[in-house]
C-alpha cells in the first residue's frame, strides 16, 4: 500500500493528520519535482494510501478520488479550502505552501538548496476520502 506522509514529522504533520482524521482535510498538494526526485509514481485514482503520523504509525487509510497536475498558478479556491487548514483565499494558501516548499527541510529533501517555485511549477492536486481511522483507543482500566 502506498504510504501518505503529510509534510515532515512534527507539529505540521500532526496538524494535517488530525485534519484528515476529522474529515476536514480532503485534498493535498505535492510538487511534481518531489515525486520525480523520490522516483515515485503520482497518486492514482482508486488506490488506497496508509496515512502515517509523526511516529511513523499508520493511523488511517485514505483512497484517492481525483488527481490533477496543474501549474501552481492554476490552483483553485475549492482545492485550497478542501486542504482543511483554514485557508480562505488562494493567495493565503499559496503563501503558506511557498513557505513550506522554500524551507530548509524541503530544499534538503529535494537536494537543491536553491529550489524555488513559480507560477508555472507543476503541482499535483490530490483529492481523497477517509476509508478507515486506525487509531486505537487506549484500553480501559482493567481492575
Amino acid at each position: 500500500m502506498r504510504i501518505e506522509e503529510f509534510a515532515f514529522p512534527g507539529p505540521l504533520r500532526d496538524q494535517l493528520v488530525a485534519a484528515v482524521l476529522s474529515g476536514a482535510k480532503t485534498s493535498t498538494t505535492g510538487l511534481v519535482a518531489d515525486y520525480e526526485h523520490e522516483n515515485e509514481p503520482l497518486p492514482q485514482v482508486g488506490v488506497p494510501s496508509a496515512v502515517v503520523d509523526s511516529d511513523g504509525t499508520v493511523v488511517a487509510v485514505t483512497e484517492t478520488t481525483e488527481v490533477r497536475v496543474v501549474a501552481l498558478a492554476e490552483v483553485d479556491l475549492q482545492h485550497a479550502l478542501d486542504e482543511g487548514e483554514g485557508y480562505t483565499t488562494v493567495a493565503e494558501w499559496r503563501r503558506v505552501h511557498e513557505g513550506f516548499w522554500h524551507g530548509p527541510q524541503m530544499r534538503s529533501a529535494l537536494g537543491d538548496p536553491d529550489f524555488t517555485v513559480h507560477d508555472g511549477t507543476p503541482v499535483v492536486l490530490e483529492r481523497f476520502r477517509l476509508v478507515a481511522d486506525l487509531r486505537r483507543e487506549p484500553a480501559g482500566d482493567q481492575r
